[in-house]
């Protein structure tokens, strides 16, 4: 079962504001890997992540081929809560074009991000949570199949 838990809710929602954003990795359709920053992502509920998609790059595109992600977080200050001060939640992404995933995303979505994005042509992006492990890749919580 995945239950994130309040510490590390607090950490990822605020990873941006502590200069730390969360890294994002995506695969091609070729099985190219891409890594990149998503300064937005926060902790939906207690087994999702989210973030808005405001480039819808490249990470947009390798979604809708292989919805497989992973993201890294990682922040020093942030040992007594992480071994390592780190942590990468495996899941499966998927996109919402429109209604209240959305809506609800891009409400919660930091400030920063929306003024990047005036005209709110971005999507939300739920990642369901199979498994969180420490950078030691030793697993802290893996869902049930």
């Amino acid at each position: 079962m995945i239950e994130i838990i309040d510490a590390i809710r607090r950490l990822i929602d605020n990873a941006m504001a502590d200069g730390v954003p969360c890294l994002l990795g995506t695969v091609d359709g070729k099985g190219r890997p891409q890594i990149g920053p998503k300064g937005s992502v926060m902790v939906y509920d207690d087994a999702a992540l989210a973030y808005w998609e405001r480039g819808k790059q490249s990470a947009f595109y390798n979604i809708q081929t292989n919805p497989y992600v992973v993201v890294y977080y990682r922040n020093g200050a942030a040992g007594d809560v992480l071994p390592g001060g780190a942590v990468r939640f495996h899941g499966k992404a998927e996109l919402y074009e429109d209604g209240p995933v959305r809506e609800n995303v891009m409400a919660r979505t930091i400030q920063g991000e929306l003024d990047r994005d005036p005209e709110r042509r971005g999507v939300a992006v739920l990642i369901q949570v199979d498994r969180i492990e420490d950078l030691g890749g030793n697993i802290l919580q893996q869902r049930e199949d």
